[in-house]
């Protein structure tokens, strides 16, 4: 146990799960799913991706505080809530595991989006053989790999790719790209063209912090030491104090990595609406990097190619890096509660999640090779995790009502806000499941 830190400079220093979870989402959503609905939709769309980045955190704090005051991981969690059990998993469980099909082909995709720009940068290989390259390589990087390993790679990642893209889209206003103040209040008038509705409901779920990595944050939590410092729940006031003032600290992290990872959102979506929606260029395919590398050589130069591919690296690679990690954890907890593997104890932990640091970036590359598409396969799984999201507002729902122990009850503004993001995630989960069914 650990007394919290008091002040904002003490607790900087305990900062760190957010940007893991920064880091997984600035790949996959941001680079590829944000700049392919800036490209089809222009500025008129900006509003879900704001509203994406905004309104998640609330559920991603309540799964953070679960970790704090239960000490357990997110499937233990949840394989306790009320409610009906399929053999010894409850059934959101079976639920999420049915989904994690299109969330390996949206993996896979990032596989393919590291390998072709390592292609671009080293055509010495093809780019199947550089998905196999950057597979291995991811695997023998996070197998037994520990927190600090994955946070500190983590941080450096989302370090160079933010300095890249917030230096292109600064550099985009002294081009005849420049964009206008009329473009930006378009893009916040809340409307959404048919054309839009799949890719929109598609980088809903994949932007911001999405479904699967209000989960993970759990795991990180755990692992950085939040759950130990507060120590165990004894219905004491000295625990309570203990357990506020870490969540406090968590609620820091959070917000932060927010910040971080709507900017760099924001960023390439506006880059994407600039750049390719007059000329109607979309990422497709192979060509999805030649295409995307548009963002920065119109606004810098040709020279600014290379900038380009390596900031598109760290930011591809970074998802793959961090999904590796958080996959092998969550599967093995998830498998452990299906009574599959044994996940009870520190060394049988171990086992498992080594294991699966192998196992997931063969399926991914394996993927990819077969369906070499992309641009689809990462915005499937971006639809799988709208629809998650509406597992995951349930279970925040009863991790705050339901198992929230009465002396860390958050304020009514806090309530507010949990509201708002409960009702927004849903209405616009429906409305998006009625456009596509239409």
């Amino acid at each position: 146990m650990l007394a919290p830190p008091k002040t904002f400079s003490q607790k900087l220093r305990y900062l760190g799960p957010g940007f893991i979870l920064s880091a997984a989402i600035v790949g996959s959503g941001e680079l590829i799913a944000t700049t392919t609905l800036g490209a089809k939709a222009g500025f008129v769309t900006f509003w879900v991706i704001l509203v994406s980045c905004l309104v998640k955190v609330t559920l991603q704090l309540e799964f953070g505080k679960n970790a704090i005051y239960t000490g357990i991981t997110t499937m233990q969690s949840i394989n306790r809530l009320e409610g009906k059990h399929f053999g010894k998993a409850h059934w959101t469980i079976w639920v999420w595991l049915s989904l994690q099909g299109l969330k390996l082909l949206q993996v896979g995709g990032i596989v393919g989006g590291v390998a072709i720009v390592l292609h671009m940068v080293f055509p010495i290989l093809p780019t199947a053989a550089w998905a196999v390259v950057a597979s291995l390589v991811t695997a023998v990087l996070v197998y037994q790999g520990y927190y600090k390993s994955v946070e500190m790679g983590a941080l450096v990642m989302i370090m160079l790719f933010t300095c890249t893209v917030l230096f292109s889209l600064i550099a985009l206003q002294f081009t005849p790209y420049a964009i206008s103040w009329e473009q930006l209040a378009s893009g916040l008038s809340f409307s959404l063209p048919p054309a839009a509705v799949a890719v929109a409901f598609g980088a809903f779920g994949i932007t911001g912090v999405g479904g699967d990595e209000i989960m993970f944050y759990n795991y990180w939590c755990i692992e950085k030491g939040y759950a130990a410092y507060a120590g165990p729940n004894d219905g004491t006031e000295e625990w309570a104090q203990r357990a506020k003032g870490w969540i406090q600290v968590m609620y820091l992290d959070a917000v932060c990595s927010m910040v971080v990872y709507t900017l760099v959102t924001a960023a390439f979506y506006l880059l994407g609406a600039a750049l390719l929606h007059g000329r109607g260029e979309i990422p497709e395919g192979y060509g999805m990097v030649e295409t995307l590398s548009r963002l920065f050589t119109d606004t810098l130069g040709p020279w600014a190619k290379v900038i380009f591919l390596i900031g598109a690296f760290f930011v591809l690679y970074s998802t793959l890096f961090t999904a590796t990690a958080s996959w092998a954890r969550i599967f093995g907890d998830a498998f452990g509660q299906l009574g599959w593997v044994k996940f009870n104890d520190a060394a049988s932990q171990k086992k498992v999640i080594g294991a699966l640091s192998w196992a997931f970036p063969i399926i991914w590359c394996a993927l990819y090779l077969i369906i070499k598409m992309p641009v689809l396969m990462v915005l499937l799984g971006g639809i799988a995790t709208s629809i998650l999201l509406i597992i995951v507002v349930w279970v925040a729902i009863q991790f705050r009502y339901k198992q929230l122990p009465r002396s860390l009850e958050p304020t009514a503004v806090y309530n507010f806000f949990f509201g708002v993001s409960v009702v927004s995630i849903l209405a616009v989960s429906a409305y998006g499941v009625w456009q596509i069914a239409k």
